[in-house]
């Protein structure tokens, strides 16, 4: 039986062996590093279903930490641990590509549904009728590609990250129509609360920046409802 592996990057010595023995009895295959060094060394010497990183640990932090391994690997999920929970925090993390922002203290038992919801995200269920099944579109200027997880314009390619990829799919199955705020939080955050909603903000201000440089697309915000992402036809 394959358990999934997950990197654990904690400078409290105690809390992150008691983190890592409850984690270990979940049937995870868990690797305890002691600051963001050793963390990246242990990164780059195996494959992991997800990473744990606090973001105040010696030598590097979590956040830098968290762009050394984007700079290696572009799809792993990562969690943020911190004892703080400064708004600006929660929001540099997730522009980083964090996947999820914890605050201690916590219940472990939160964190291993959290867990478990971002590494579900990571698995096709096609039984899910919310889930978008195509994976090649054509709108404006552009041709996007689910499954590279890059978007095309002219003769220029750019790379998204997975939850840019995966929250364009989604846009681009509603597109014309409206895509509600619940529908995209519960499909791709797992949960629709602040925190969460605040990243999904900061991703359609990424995608909306993508698209600048083409009239016909735009991505609306619906009030209250959710977004909807319009394509124009040119003017003659």
């Amino acid at each position: 039986m394959n358990h999934p592996k997950i990197l654990l990057v904690e400078d409290e010595a105690n809390f992150g062996a008691v983190l890592r023995d409850y984690l270990q009895m979940q049937d995870f295959d868990v690797k305890l590093c002691q600051d963001g060094e050793a963390g990246l060394e242990a990164f780059k010497e195996r494959t992991y279903n997800l990473c744990i990183l606090d973001v105040m640990m010696p030598k590097m932090d979590g956040f830098t930490l968290a762009k050394e391994i984007r700079t290696l690997n572009d799809q792993v999920p990562l969690i943020f641990l911190t004892a703080r929970s400064m708004q600006e925090d929660v929001i540099k993390g997730f522009k980083l590509g964090g996947d999820d922002y914890i605050t201690k203290p916590f219940d472990s038992e939160e964190l291993l549904l959290r867990i478990q919801a971002i590494l579900k995200r990571a698995e096709v269920n096609s039984e899910d009728p919310t889930q978008p099944t195509r994976d090649e579109f054509t709108f404006g200027q552009f041709h996007f590609n689910y499954r590279l997880n890059t978007i095309r314009e002219g003769d220029e390619r750019h790379k998204l990250s997975p939850k840019e990829a995966d929250l364009l799919r989604l846009l681009l199955t509603y597109k014309d129509d409206l895509l509600p705020r619940e529908i995209a939080l519960r499909t791709l955050w797992g949960e629709d609360n602040y925190f969460n909603a605040r990243s999904m903000d900061v991703f359609i201000s990424k995608l909306r920046k993508r698209f600048k440089g083409d009239p016909t697309i735009r991505i609306e915000n619906v009030h209250s409802k959710g977004f909807r992402l319009v394509e124009e036809a040119e003017e003659a």
